[in-house]
């Protein structure tokens, strides 16, 4: 078994996410986890487990109300291994306990991480390590003094505190506030510090590790470093205007702030779709106009190899690069003076087609089975499938059947759909002939 894992990295990536779900699972089945008399049902178990393990956020029932202290640390602790990789937090106890890795761990840990050479593993997980806890430790800060302020005790503030900070940086969305964060809508201390911790998360570990070398020498950043930071800031600009003009009447959610905490209110709001999931203010009572723009925002998700899910802000910026090309008749695809092979090329549009498919097909699913309108369901599915865990607050109505088909979903979102096909087929194969060329009519 342990030969069939290793043989590819994806297989023990999988591997490793299933087992941290079911271990969750059980935990949470736990009487001592749930306030409820017994046990909590299996499927909210699974269903919260798998949500925590992939940082995403949606839940069937109150973590607030629903979950004792117990069952609220089981919940942080998956979000920080799914949010670190599960596979790099295994090379990690590796190394404490042998200090040697071999090259099937290295691969494994390259495939989570998304790191884009093999390089020094000790170097590279003690780096991600101690990003990971130089950033929460910030934020846990900043967010306890402030709760400290507001009113709660130390050892309140400092519960709340470090679970939304780690909650945060991990783009989990995971509050337990039964209002998540509405009721911090007008504190700039709270918000900024939120989502500050989620751009930093979202942007990804080689984003990071690329800023550590050369953060002075722009010129020498790599192109994947040029086009994270490039789409990131494009992205929370546009939605930021875009969301602020659509939401700034509606008394119902942002109308009702003064105009700075409503530009705050928009900047919020466009920056949780990155896959982090708080929400300040109530999504079911949006515009449908801003709805799908936060659709779309979900879709494209943040930096790869880090706590973001989605489609990855680079595989966004490759099609539009794409599009660009054939549009100018250029014969390369080209970024910063940089050309894109053409694997890449084929796996963005892989990427692309496969996600939307599922999207597509989760938002079906979901109308036939819960007899829901489309901006919800859609909503709901492009939020499992990017890990970002906004709701419109059909989550606890869904039946059965609804969440059972999110489960999978929030977990090929996490993995990425290559990465789990790839996991279950594996057919590497190198073609030695080539075929006839011929062109098909295209528009």
């Amino acid at each position: 078994m342990r030969s069939w894992l290793l043989r590819h990295p994806a297989r023990a990536v999988l591997s490793a996410f299933l087992l941290a779900i079911v271990s969750g699972t059980v935990l949470l089945e736990i009487p001592i986890s749930s306030t409820d008399p017994g046990s909590a049902p299996r499927l909210t178990a699974l269903f919260t487990a798998t949500s925590a393990i992939t940082v995403t956020g949606l839940t069937p029932v109150d973590p607030a109300t629903y979950w004792t202290p117990f069952g609220q640390g089981v919940i942080l602790v998956l979000i920080q291994l799914g949010g670190l990789g599960i596979m790099t937090s295994a090379s990690l106890f590796l190394l404490l306990a042998s200090k040697r890795i071999g090259l099937r761990a290295r691969l494994a840990t390259q495939a989570e991480t998304h790191t884009l050479s093999l390089g020094d593993l000790r170097r590279l997980v003690v780096t991600i390590i101690a990003f990971t806890v130089v950033f929460e430790v910030i934020a846990v800060a900043v967010l306890s003094v402030r709760l400290w302020t507001l009113g709660r005790s130390p050892a309140e503030a400092l519960w709340e505190g470090t679970f939304h900070g780690v909650s945060a940086f991990n783009n989990a969305g995971f509050s337990i506030y039964t209002d998540n964060l509405i009721g911090f809508a007008a504190d700039a201390w709270v918000l900024v510090t939120v989502a500050v911790a989620v751009i930093c998360g979202g942007l990804g570990f080689p984003v990071w590790l690329d800023l550590r070398r050369r953060l002075f020498a722009p010129a020498r950043w790599s192109l994947h470093t040029k086009l994270t930071l490039a789409v990131t800031g494009v992205l929370l600009g546009a939605g930021t205007v875009i969301l602020t003009a659509l939401e700034w009447r509606d008394e119902d959610t942002l109308g009702a702030l003064a105009p700075g905490y409503r530009v705050l209110g928009g900047f919020f709001a466009a920056t949780m779709p990155r896959t982090a999931g708080f929400n300040a203010v109530d999504y079911s009572v949006m515009d449908e106009s801003s709805l799908l723009v936060t659709d779309m925002l979900m879709f494209a998700g943040g930096g790869a190899g880090g706590t973001a899910g989605g489609l990855k802000v680079t595989t966004l910026a490759v099609l539009f690069l794409v599009v660009w090309a054939e549009v100018r008749g250029d014969r390369e695809v080209v970024a910063f003076r940089r050309r894109i092979p053409r694997s890449v090329l084929r796996q963005a549009l892989t990427v692309a087609v496969i996600s939307s498919n599922l999207v597509v097909a989760a938002t079906v699913a979901l109308m036939v089975t819960n007899d829901i309108p489309l901006s919800a369901a859609l909503f709901e599915a492009t939020s499992a499938f990017a890990t970002v865990g906004l709701s419109t607050g059909v989550t606890s109505q869904l039946n059965e059947a609804g969440q059972a088909m999110l489960v999978p979903l929030m977990l090929l979102g996490r993995i990425g759909p290559l990465t789990l096909f790839v996991a279950l087929v594996l057919r590497e194969r190198e073609r030695l002939f080539t075929h006839p060329e011929e062109r098909p009519i295209i528009g």
